[in-house]
């Protein structure tokens, strides 16, 4: 039996098209592109946890010699979240990238492993929070949960 899958997302033309939480939010990750350690890729990527008490979490991509042992940015971002204000809850997760890799014509998205990272404290939350992406040409991507970017996750019935 042949069966399909569909998401839906919007494309927006810039960062005016966003209300004032996603703003704060990639606002956080653009500025967590600066703490990046990428001296290997050049590729500097930021992400942002807005929680639900407005407080923001920052993490940047860590690279290490020892590939692969360095760790993205989103999971930077979780996994400190985990680690230190698991009980807040996350509205948005944000990400942002700068370096020499980045391509205006292609999007910016999350690796498998990000995603994967992302379903899981969507499922410890239990209810899914947006996801935005910041691509090259300055466009910007929103979902409104991992399930989009991740149809099916490790785990899954």
């Amino acid at each position: 039996m042949k069966k399909e899958f569909k998401f839906s997302y919007h494309h927006l033309a810039s960062v005016e098209e966003l209300n004032e939480d996603q703003k704060k939010a990639l606002d956080g990750a653009e500025k967590a592109t600066q703490k990046a350690y990428a001296p290997y890729s050049h590729f500097k990527v930021g992400a942002s946890l807005l929680l639900n008490d407005d407080t923001l979490v920052l993490g940047s991509n860590q690279e290490n010699k020892a590939y692969p042992t360095g760790l993205c940015a989103e999971r930077v971002a979780l996994f400190s979240y985990g680690a230190q204000q698991k009980d807040q809850g996350i509205k948005i997760l944000a990400i942002a990238c700068a370096g020499e890799l980045i391509n205006p014509d292609e999007f910016f998205t999350p690796c498998g492993g990000c995603r994967q990272a992302m379903a899981e404290y969507t499922e410890i939350q239990g209810k899914p929070f947006e996801i935005i992406m910041k691509n090259g040409d300055g466009s910007i991507l929103v979902f409104e949960g991992v399930h989009q970017l991740l149809p099916f996750i490790f785990g899954s019935k």
